[in-house]
């Protein structure tokens, strides 16, 4: 049983005499400073929420009084115009006028702008605030429109179709099924406007004993009302108004979100879900006057910026116990385990290549390990110096004896000796090749140098070309376009030859017939530009210049030489040529270009 329980303890037992020091502390110290403030702050959280909640629906009850007075001072109006005799009068004769299509044109007009006069006067004799009112129609049974505050139209109704579009609206048959009521609508009904919501009412005819329908009024009022209903001055949160009197709710006014795009069509209850999903706090009443529902709203996050504060302090005073936990434990240990890690660092970094150390320790047991393990290294040191400097011995012998095997000289006397046995047998394309041959070698030794000037790269370009044109029997001809400013700049050695030994391999040997590489080189902007073009058969597939050994070559030298500035570029159309494009930072001394 002894045995089990200490292989268990084994398993759980903290290796480091330091981090046993340190785990017994931060267990001591930690876990009731982190219970205490979990607690804390749920309780002042919870109670800042329920507060909030509460104090909003009192003022959403005293805005919805507000909105009570405002919305009946509307229906008073609505009434007023409805039962205003000579807005009827109007109404009646634009009806039978409309049944006997004798009206004008000219008599229509007239009777629109006397019928607006008479909106206003009804208004104006009832005293009614229309601080708020866009607008106010009036139509007949045909939907003539008779406005003041806009024009004498049905707004995204005016259409040919249009008695049959409004008929067919929502709000037409809630206004038929009220039978006279003022509905309240969350929307602009004529030209749905984000800024304004609508009221409508039925005329009547009061000497009709059915009560029969004679003409509809439409009270375009701004949301600018809410302004007056809800009346918060802080910034806590902002407030919205649904009409729910659908399906799908729609936000009549908001002020307090700020992207509607979270919210996806519902009713009341989903709409509300939503706002709590994406971490709203919501307080809300239902308006008597228009069934609406009106909501206050703020994020959690926000209303709880200073119950965080709890929280902060409280991680604050946990990670200063812990720090002074760790130091305690730092120093408590550290007498114990200080050569044992002076010891560890030491082998650490020999594994990662130190060979001299200035540790010192105690005359004691951990003492003698670590001057036993110096000198162990600083022997090991000595023989790997023996062994490198033997290595390095022998590959200067190999080294040697292969350069024993290629002589310049050897290559340039052989080279010359072809030249003149062309020359004697008056086969002068071996003769030139042979020349060009040699000239091109000694540019690309360049006495061991790793640039080499401008006008010395474009010689052996030129030298190349004429053993390239040797034999492919002349089938291509280059053009050369440096400005005369950059022979004398020094550039890497074999930076530009390999592009147009691509251009010859890749381009031109494929297609059929002659074929042109043209060579530019400028200035542009502190860098040095040179482009090689050809007028091949182009390259499908660019990737495949990333497999090829030359172009990639080239691209490693030039960002290594030239740094991250530099850059080649490849462009190409398929049977029309293809570009590349070297650019790199300007640097270096001029040479004279004759040198």
């Amino acid at each position: 049983m002894n045995k089990k329980l200490r292989f268990l303890l084994s398993k759980f037992r903290l290796q480091r005499l330091r981090s046993r020091f340190l785990i017994a502390m931060i267990i001591i110290s930690l876990p009731p400073l982190f219970i205490l403030g979990y607690f804390s702050f749920n309780i002042a959280k919870n109670t800042l929420m329920e507060t909030n909640a509460q104090t909003y629906e009192n003022h959403l009850e005293t805005s919805s009084e507000v909105a009570d007075l405002l919305f009946r001072s509307i229906i008073n109006m609505n009434r007023s115009i409805v039962v205003n005799n000579e807005v009827r009068e109007v109404l009646s004769n634009s009806n039978a006028a409309q049944s006997s299509g004798s009206k004008s044109a000219d008599s229509t007009e007239s009777t629109s702008e006397w019928t607006s006069n008479k909106l206003q006067k009804a208004i104006n004799n009832n005293q009614f605030d229309t601080k708020f009112v866009n607008s106010i129609c009036v139509f007949n049974l045909e939907f003539k429109t008779f406005c003041t505050g806009r024009s004498d139209d049905a707004g995204v109704y005016e259409k040919p179709d249009k008695i049959k579009l409004i008929q067919q609206t929502d709000w037409y048959q809630n206004a038929l099924q009220d039978q006279g009521k003022v509905v309240f609508l969350g929307y602009d009904i004529l030209d749905h406007s984000k800024n304004s919501f609508s009221t409508v009412k039925l005329f009547r005819d009061a000497s009709s004993p059915s009560g029969q329908t004679i003409g509809l009024l439409v009270v375009n009022i701004s949301t600018d009302i809410f302004t007056n209903i809800f009346n918060e001055n802080s910034n806590a949160g902002g407030f919205m108004a649904l009409d729910n009197s659908s399906e799908s709710s729609k936000i009549v006014f908001n002020n307090g979100l700020t992207d509607k795009s979270v919210l996806k069509e519902g009713d009341n209850q989903s709409l509300i879900q939503q706002l709590q999903q994406n971490g709203y706090l919501i307080s809300q009443y239902q308006n008597q006057t228009t069934d609406w529902t009106f909501i206050h709203l703020i994020k959690v996050n926000e209303l709880l910026k200073q119950s965080n504060q709890i929280r902060t302090l409280t991680t604050l005073i946990a990670v200063s116990m812990g720090i002074i936990a760790l130091m305690y434990a730092i120093f408590i240990s550290g007498s114990i385990t200080r050569p044992l890690l002076q010891i560890k660092k030491m082998m650490v970094d020999w594994t990662m290549g130190a060979r001299e150390f200035d540790e010192t320790f105690e005359q004691d047991e951990v003492g003698t390990i670590g001057e036993t393990f110096k000198r162990v290294v600083s022997e090991n040191k000595q023989l790997n110096e023996r062994l490198v400097h033997s290595e390095l011995k022998e590959r200067e012998a190999e080294l040697r004896a292969l350069q024993a095997q290629i002589k310049p000289h050897f290559l340039y006397n052989t080279l010359d000796s072809i030249y003149w046995m062309a020359t004697l047998q008056k086969n002068h394309d071996v003769a030139q090749m042979a020349i060009s041959l040699s000239e091109s070698f000694k540019l690309s030794l360049n006495k061991g140098k790793d640039t080499i000037s401008v006008f010395k790269e474009l010689k052996h370009i030129e030298h190349y070309m004429t053993i390239q044109n040797i034999r492919y029997h002349n089938r291509f001809q280059y053009v050369q376009e440096v400005e005369p400013a950059l022979m004398g700049m020094e550039i890497m050695k074999l930076l530009l030859q390999p592009l147009v030994e691509n251009a010859i391999y890749h381009g031109l040997e494929p297609k059929v017939g002659e074929g042109t590489i043209r060579l530019t080189g400028k200035r542009d902007e502190g860098f040095l530009v040179f482009t090689v073009e050809d007028d091949g058969v182009g390259i499908a597939d660019l990737t495949v210049t990333e497999q090829g050994y030359g172009l990639k070559n080239v691209r490693e030298r030039l960002t290594l030489y030239y740094g991250t500035t530099s850059s080649l570029t490849i462009s190409s159309v398929v049977n029309q040529g293809t570009q590349l494009q070297i650019r790199f930072q300007l640097f270096g001394e001029m040479r004279d270009a004759d040198a």
